[in-house]
């Protein structure tokens, strides 16, 4: 079993910037020209703050497949760019997990899903709002310099205390 370190963080809320997708997983092929087609275009986003690092934003709302954003974040300053969109994620606590190069990408996902079941966490779904996975929201942070093939990245899921 893959060897993973948990850290539980608060994260200010932050605007962002970029491009969105949504789309079922028999079309994930063209989510991967998207988060591409981002990362080559963060050069329009002069007020972004930290742009060696791309954001990937996941919410399972439907349920063939999930509702994804490509973005970085921004200051309030910045422009919305032809063709993009800006998001605006609140403050949440995350479960902050690092994915490493040669680790299965849906085994760390497991492993973060029975990390919370053993927890006095639980994934946060937001009120009124239909969700279709059992890890409802995924924020994954990618450096700049990762290999597509075989990335290396953080993965943060929003949680709650159980109640």
């Amino acid at each position: 079993m893959q060897e993973i370190r948990y850290e539980i963080m608060e994260i200010p809320g932050y605007r962002a910037i970029g491009l969105k997708w949504d789309g079922a997983y028999t079309e994930v092929s063209s989510l991967k020209k998207i988060i591409y087609s981002m990362g080559s275009r963060v050069s329009e986003l002069e007020y972004a703050i930290n742009p060696k690092v791309q954001l990937g934003l996941s919410y399972h709302l439907r349920p063939d497949g999930f509702v994804h954003y490509s973005v970085y974040e921004v200051s309030e300053e910045q422009q919305i760019p032809e063709g993009m969109m800006e998001i605006h994620v609140p403050e949440m606590t995350y479960l902050m997990i690092h994915h490493k190069k040669e680790q299965n990408i849906g085994q760390t996902y497991d492993n973060i899903y029975h990390w919370l079941k053993e927890s006095e966490y639980e994934p946060l779904r937001e009120l009124d709002i239909e969700y279709f996975d059992r890890l409802p929201i995924k924020h994954e942070r990618y450096p700049h310099d990762r290999d597509v093939n075989n990335p290396h990245f953080d993965i943060l899921i929003p949680i709650v205390e159980r109640t």
